[in-house]
C-alpha cells in the first residue's frame, strides 16, 4: 500500500459522539482537520501563519525537537522504529491564533517501501495529559463494521463521567478523498457505551483553502475546548456522576 500524496490536505469534518447505555446523549461538531506529512510540514506565507502551525509542545512528550523526532522516541520505547526513509502522515488540528486541542491525533506511519508498519493514535484530555495506543496496521482497514477489529483496552482517563475500564474498536483508515473514521468503548463499569466518528471531505489546502476553511469554521480549535467544556457541563446538570481521575504517570517516550 503506498502512502497518499506529500502535499497537505484540508479535511472539513463532522464530529458525532453518542453515549448509550444507561444516560443517552448525542452532540456534533464541525471543524477541520490537518494531514501533513510529518517530514514535510506546510509552510504558509507569513500573514496565514497564526491560523495553522504544527508545534512540537503540542504532540507527545512535548519537548523533542520535532513532532516526528517525538513519534519516533515513542515508538523506539516499544521495540517498533521506523527504519530510515519511513513516511509518515499526521492527522490533526493545527495551532490557530496560539491555541490548539486535539482531542484525537492519528499517525500512519508507513515504511520505506510504502507498506503501513503501524497505526498511532494520541489521546489528549482537557487535563493537560496525553496518552498513545499503538495500534497495527488492521486498524486502517476500512469497513463497515467493526467485529473483526481487535479491541483494545482503555488505558487513559478521557471524560470525567467514564473511568478507565473497558476497551475500544477503532477504525481508523488513511484519509483519501473522504474521512472517515470511528472509535467504539464498550465494557465500563457503569454499563455506558460510546461511538465517536468523524467524516469529512477533502478540500484544497492552500492559502486560498485555508482562508476559506478558517471563514467557515472561526478559530475552530477554541471551539473544540469550548464545546466540550459546554456539553460536560450539560451532562454534569443531568446528574451524571463525576468519576475520580486517577494519577495520571506518563508513558514511556513521552516524559
Amino acid at each position: 500500500m503506498n502512502p497518499g500524496p506529500t502535499e497537505p490536505r484540508l479535511y472539513l469534518a463532522d464530529i458525532r459522539h453518542v453515549r448509550s447505555g444507561g444516560s443517552r446523549y448525542r452532540l456534533r461538531h464541525r471543524t477541520y482537520l490537518w494531514l501533513v506529512d510529518l517530514d514535510l510540514l506546510p509552510r504558509l506565507p507569513r500573514p496565514l501563519r497564526p491560523l495553522a502551525r504544527f508545534d512540537t509542545r503540542d504532540h507527545f512528550g512535548g519537548g523533542a525537537p520535532s513532532i516526528r523526532a517525538g513519534l519516533d522516541a515513542f515508538l523506539a520505547a516499544r521495540g517498533a522504529g521506523l527504519p530510515s526513509g519511513s513516511r509518515v502522515l499526521m492527522l490533526a488540528h493545527a495551532r490557530v491564533l496560539g491555541h490548539v486541542f486535539n482531542p484525537l491525533t492519528v499517525y500512519w506511519c508507513h515504511g520505506p517501501d510504502g507498506s503501513l508498519r503501524h497505526v498511532v493514535a494520541e489521546v489528549h484530555n482537557t487535563y493537560g495529559e496525553r496518552h498513545c495506543y499503538l495500534l497495527p496496521p488492521e486498524t486502517a482497514r476500512g469497513g463497515r463494521g467493526d467485529l473483526d477489529v481487535a479491541p483494545v483496552p482503555k488505558e487513559f482517563y478521557v471524560s470525567p463521567f467514564l473511568g478507565v475500564e473497558g476497551a475500544y474498536r477503532m477504525q481508523l483508515p488513511e484519509p483519501g478523498e473522504h474521512l472517515a473514521l470511528s472509535v467504539r468503548l464498550a465494557g465500563g463499569t457503569d454499563g455506558a457505551r460510546l461511538t465517536a466518528t468523524v467524516r469529512g471531505e477533502r478540500r484544497p489546502a492552500g492559502a486560498r483553502g485555508l482562508l476559506r476553511a478558517a471563514l467557515r469554521r472561526p478559530w475552530s480549535t477554541a471551539a473544540v475546548s469550548v464545546g466540550i467544556r459546554f456539553h460536560g457541563v450539560r451532562l454534569w446538570l443531568r446528574g451524571l456522576p463525576v468519576r475520580p481521575r486517577p494519577r495520571h504517570v506518563p508513558q514511556e517516550g513521552l516524559q
